[in-house]
């Protein structure tokens, strides 16, 4: 593959060559000091033109890389963009798919757990009861062993 800046500085050499060897020639050339500081002057303006060209094109070079490179940047922050927006919507998606998944299963579970929680406090409740009436039975076995009376106080337990 072509490398143009290759190219340039060896075009650029060659030019450089060729304006060092011209000045060289019309130094060493035997004619007048007045004919080739003209031809000098000539030559110099000449290359000053060139070289101006030389500027101009490799400006609008830089100018062209330049917004190629802004237009490619902005290009690609826009495809991001795009692809962020299109994974959040897909993140919000999937929250209010799973969000309602487990609204549902709240839903389905919920009377059962509250039929279970009132079963659980019924048996509590008769366990409670049981354990009160027993506790009431040994306390008249004690009663009656160490002959206390039925008309003396007795300790209620709280409900």
């Amino acid at each position: 593959m072509y490398d143009n800046r290759r190219g340039e500085s060896i075009l650029g050499a060659f030019l450089f060559g060729g304006m060092l060897g011209a000045v060289l020639g019309l130094l060493f050339a035997p004619r007048p000091g007045k004919e080739n500081r003209d031809l000098i002057a000539e030559k110099a303006k000449e290359y000053w033109g060139e070289s101006k060209d030389v500027y101009e094109s490799g400006r609008e070079k830089v100018s062209e890389v330049y917004g190629t490179g802004k237009d490619k940047a902005t290009e690609t922050a826009e495809e991001l963009r795009a692809k962020i927006d299109s994974a959040r919507d897909r993140l919000r998606e999937q929250v209010e798919t799973v969000s309602g998944q487990a609204k549902d299963k709240v839903v389905e579970y919920a009377p059962a757990a509250k039929e279970t929680v009132h079963k659980v406090g019924e048996a509590v409740k008769t366990g409670v009861e049981t354990a009160e009436v027993k506790a009431e039975d040994l306390l008249d076995k004690v009663a009656e062993r160490t002959g206390t009376k039925e008309s003396e106080p007795r300790v209620d337990l709280p409900e």
